[in-house]
């Protein structure tokens, strides 16, 4: 086997879920290309070697991606893409002429542009019945006919079986060139614990998913902190992590972990804005049962030994700017902070977020978990059939300043002079 960092790039990339995933796994995700400014400045912070191109893939080009970034010349092992989904959703009205389904076949325009090995297509399980699947069954015959093989028997995976402490299910769309063996979709690593079922009931023997309990026990109590009410970072104490925890803290690496460490402060709890409850709010908060939901705002409260229910991202500010339902903390009376809700999605911790709650949350929601972005991508170094390289150089974190754009300024530092503000 071959040793090398195998390279990739992400379309439609948000703050960088499927990215942090892929090079977990062992790749150079050297460019991405997403459309929101305050996306690409989280994006620009967490992965500095990375080129992002602020823009649309509808006016993208393959020769831009390469002369963009440092890949030039080089072959892409990987196309990846997490497009956008609310046409698709299962959640909400499904529009089947909604314009933001055909972006899917800028991605296979850019996929035959690139000439990558490997394409991998994330979407919600929406696409996969009714008048969508018609989409999908048209973009793989359109991928089969220009010399793509793809897994006809498409899989729609559960993030919660492979080490995220979320039930979210997603499809993932494989591909491979004819001249490369198609990669198979990663078996099940993990089970989810039902709350008070006893180990003996359990059936299968996978270990236990990571709980909420694994997800956010350690944390500091930002209601302990009024330094929170102003700005979204303090230094803090916090409690004994669980074995998750130790690899989010980055106080323990797994040992199939291949990404960049980060040059971070440990001590710092980042992404915790407060929310202000009313005194009522925090009532209702504190009489619903963990794993119930609140009856008047709908917010489910996150059972410590269970899973969180799916995060949803909300729609931006042209679709009313809708915040999506945060669940509430399983021990205090309030709604979790972006970094638990990151915690819940696998993000480790020297990840950081936009400062404000309801960009932090978009992010996040919008966003694949980065564990199972990493199982898929394993799949993908399998049928490179290459060793991966663990590097032996800490990466720097991008400027702090990109994190506190507001939407006109991060546009203008992408030079975007027709961005609808």
């Amino acid at each position: 086997m071959r040793k090398q960092r195998p390279v990739a790039v992400d379309l439609f990339a948000g703050a960088g879920g499927m990215t942090l995933g892929f090079e977990q796994a062992g790749f150079d995700v050297l460019a991405s290309v997403e459309i929101d400014p305050i996306h690409c400045a989280t994006h620009e912070f967490n992965f500095p070697y990375c080129s992002v191109l602020c823009k649309s893939v509808e006016q993208t080009t393959g020769a831009e991606i390469r002369n963009r970034s440092k890949i030039g010349e080089r072959e892409i092992d990987a196309v990846i893409c997490g497009s956008p989904c609310q046409g698709f959703s299962l959640i909400g009205k499904r529009v089947f002429d909604d314009p933001r389904n055909s972006l899917v076949f800028h991605f296979h325009r850019l996929v035959l542009e690139l000439k990558p090995k490997f394409f991998v297509m994330e979407n919600v399980r929406g696409i996969t019945v009714g008048e969508h699947k018609k989409i999908l069954q048209t973009l793989i015959r359109e991928f089969q006919n220009k010399g793509y093989q793809v897994e006809e028997n498409y899989q729609v995976l559960n993030a919660a079986h492979y080490g995220v402490p979320q039930s979210r299910e997603r499809l993932f769309l494989i591909g491979a060139r004819e001249d490369v063996e198609l990669p198979k979709y990663p078996q099940p690593i993990t089970q989810v614990a039902k709350p008070n079922i006893s180990a003996h009931q359990k059936s299968s023997t996978l270990p236990i998913c990571p709980t909420v309990q694994d997800a956010i026990g350690d944390l500091p109590e930002i209601e302990n902190y009024s330094e929170l009410l102003q700005r979204d970072w303090v230094v803090a104490e916090y409690g004994k992590p669980s074995k998750y925890a130790l690899a989010l803290r980055g106080i323990k690496t797994l040992a199939d972990d291949y990404s960049y460490k980060r040059e971070f402060d440990s001590r710092i709890l980042s992404s915790s804005l407060r929310t202000k409850h009313s005194s009522a709010t925090s009532e209702r908060f504190a009489a619903t049962i963990p794993g119930e939901t609140e009856p008047i705002s709908r917010f489910r409260k996150l059972h410590p030994a269970g899973v969180c229910n799916t995060l949803r991202a909300g729609t931006d500010k042209y679709r009313g700017s809708f915040t999506s339902p945060r669940p509430i903390h399983p021990f205090t009376p309030r709604c979790i902070t972006v970094r638990e809700a990151a915690r819940l999605h696998s993000y480790p911790d020297w990840f950081r977020f936009h400062v404000t709650k309801w960009h932090g949350f978009r992010q996040v929601g919008n966003s694949v978990p980065p564990l199972l972005a990493k199982a898929v991508a394993k799949e993908i170094i399998r049928s490179l059939n290459i060793s991966p390289v663990k590097p032996s150089f800490r990466q720097q974190l991008g400027d702090d300043k990109l994190l506190q754009l507001n939407i006109s300024q991060a546009a203008q530092h992408y030079t975007i002079l027709d961005f609808r503000f």
